[in-house]
């Protein structure tokens, strides 16, 4: 059995892309495991000893990741895993992003559906820690096979629930998803294939006692052990006390310990294979609730989301996935989902048309949005390529082969060397990994030297970027880099700008505009120490 709601022809890979030890315990279920992982992992950050960061850890503060997969975990540790390794885990195809939205149209129509298969996965998973006993190295063929066989009794009944919702809910979805999965629950799941699964099981605890058979091989030594199952007599032959077929027996004195030993020894040889094949039975059902588990966590946690920003009365949507061939950009209300989260009230949201462009640059004064927006850019990319809503009143965008950023960074003590060769440093690692037809957001980037050398830093990298097909954004408070490449009159180039009203009132949004040579430093100035514009000139000649 396949779960297939995120790929259409696969199961979601969690492990390749990123791999931590505290995942591996947590999908085993090793609590301890997960304790002691997060242990080592802070004392190796407090002794300095922890990886560098990849580019995802960048991207991931960048943007401010963790509070999306924060929210969209609700508080549960594995649904945060799961919303963080599939948002990284970018779609470029736009048929597979519309496959996954279908499915999550779905769990928006039958949320409380969804949260039961989900637990229903939860209780099959759970079934070896109500197994009573449990599995040791080194335990007997008959011990596996009694485990195994308990083990599936209850999994079986999990499943039988399973097909019970798909029998009742099935009418209710329409994804191709979906669809695909409940008739593949009702199909393998028939009713004569679960009577005959518990038939199994009740005939392989041998109630009945044990029959099997063997061949005498060289050295008169027993092989080909099979165990058999007991012919069925007729009520007429159970009535038959008589000319009964002919037996042969032997009793074990009661203290014959090797003989029981090797008793014991031939029971386990014909119930080995047995063993074997009942544990690889239910190992391939708890792979499927492994998987089931997996797959709903991202839309558990896209249901989570969706929850929290009606609570918060903000817009959200299902995003237009167009092919690479060609830059494409268009938004309408537009707003960074992780500022929403962290305010009370709504975010102001940007319109932006910038379809056929490879390049956006955005200038305009202080705090007027330009971080902001460049962040909901960003997001609003990894949410689509995830399959997920995103947070606008509408949203298209070209799908791209990754998403990287490079922002301006705060000082820090820690480092070995001056700010620009940090930069130039972050932006080396960057080019090693970005390819033709990614997205960069550059943040104030270069804007550690003087504006000359920073200016002429980020033009002729950004030829480079342009020259490979990358899209970029970029936010600067640099004129001449933003004026140099405005006057080049670039086709493929659009021009935003914070805007300001004549007051100096910021309104957070970004508008189509060329760039001016001011920030408005004096308004961030006059807001700082409450100078209103006529105090000005007195105020500075009285400092002088």
């Amino acid at each position: 059995m396949k779960v297939f709601l995120l790929h259409r022809d696969r199961d979601f890979d969690v492990r390749p892309a990123l791999r931590d030890p505290i995942f591996d315990a947590m999908m085993s279920g090793d609590l301890f495991g997960v304790t002691n992982a997060r242990r080592n992992l802070e004392k190796a950050q407090n002794s300095g000893t922890a990886p560098t960061p990849g580019l995802d850890d960048v991207l991931t503060q960048d943007l401010e990741l963790e509070t999306l997969w924060g929210v969209m975990a609700g508080g549960d540790e594995f649904l945060y895993e799961m919303a963080k390794r599939t948002v990284l885990s970018s779609l470029t195809d736009p048929d597979s992003i519309r496959y996954r939205q279908g499915v999550l149209a779905d769990c928006f129509q039958n949320p409380d559906v969804v949260r039961q298969v989900y637990q229903l996965a939860l209780d099959a998973l759970g079934s070896e820690r109500r197994v009573v006993g449990g599995l040791w190295s080194g335990a007997m063929p008959d011990r596996i096979l009694s485990h195994a066989v308990q083990l599936l009794k209850e999994q079986v009944f999990v499943l039988k629930q399973l097909r019970k919702v798909a029998d009742e809910q099935a009418e209710s979805f329409h994804s191709e998803g979906f669809t695909r999965f409940f008739a593949m629950i009702k199909e393998e799941l028939a009713d004569d294939y679960i009577v005959t699964v518990e038939r199994h099981l009740r005939d392989l605890e041998f109630k009945r006692g044990l029959l099997q058979s063997a061949e005498l091989g060289k050295g008169n030594k027993g092989r080909r052990y099979v165990v058999r199952r007991p012919r069925e007599q007729s009520w007429r032959e159970r009535l038959s006390f008589g000319n009964r077929s002919p037996s042969h027996s032997f009793t074990i004195p009661p203290r014959d310990d090797n003989g029981f030993k090797m008793l014991e020894e031939i029971r386990g040889k014909g119930l080995n294979n047995v063993a074997n094949a009942v544990m690889q039975s239910a190992d391939h059902v708890k792979s499927f609730f492994t998987m089931l588990r997996i797959e709903l966590a991202f839309y558990l946690g896209c249901l989570n989301l969706r929850e929290r920003l009606d609570e918060e009365g903000e817009p959200y949507c299902f995003p237009t996935p167009l092919e690479s061939a060609e830059p494409a950009l268009a938004s309408g209300g537009l707003y960074d989902v992780c500022l929403t989260l962290h305010l009370d009230g709504r975010v102001v949201g940007n319109v932006v048309d910038a379809n056929g462009k490879q390049l956006v640059m955005i200038t305009g004064a202080n705090q007027g949005g330009k971080s902001t927006f460049i962040r909901s850019v960003g997001l609003a990319q990894l949410m689509m390529q995830s399959g997920m809503f995103v947070a606008a009143e509408s949203f298209g965008a070209n799908v791209c082969n990754g998403v990287f950023s490079h922002f301006k960074r705060e000082e820090d003590a820690s480092m070995q060397s001056g700010k620009l060769d940090e930069e130039l440093a972050r932006m080396s690692e960057v080019a090693d990994q970005i390819t033709p037809g990614s997205v960069l957001l550059c943040n104030e980037s270069f804007a550690s030297t003087n504006e000359r050398e920073g200016s002429e830093i980020a033009r002729q990298i950004i030829r480079a970027l342009l020259a490979k097909e990358i899209k970029v954004f970029f936010v600067t408070h640099m004129f001449d880099l933003a004026s140099s490449l405005h006057r080049q009159r670039l086709p493929d180039a659009l021009f935003l700008r914070a805007e300001r009203t004549a007051d100096g009132r910021r309104t957070f949004r970004v508008i189509e505009g060329e760039p001016l040579p001011t920030s408005y430093g004096e308004d961030s100035y006059r807001r700082i120490f409450g100078l209103k514009a006529d105090d000005r000139a007195s105020a500075t000649a009285e400092i002088g």
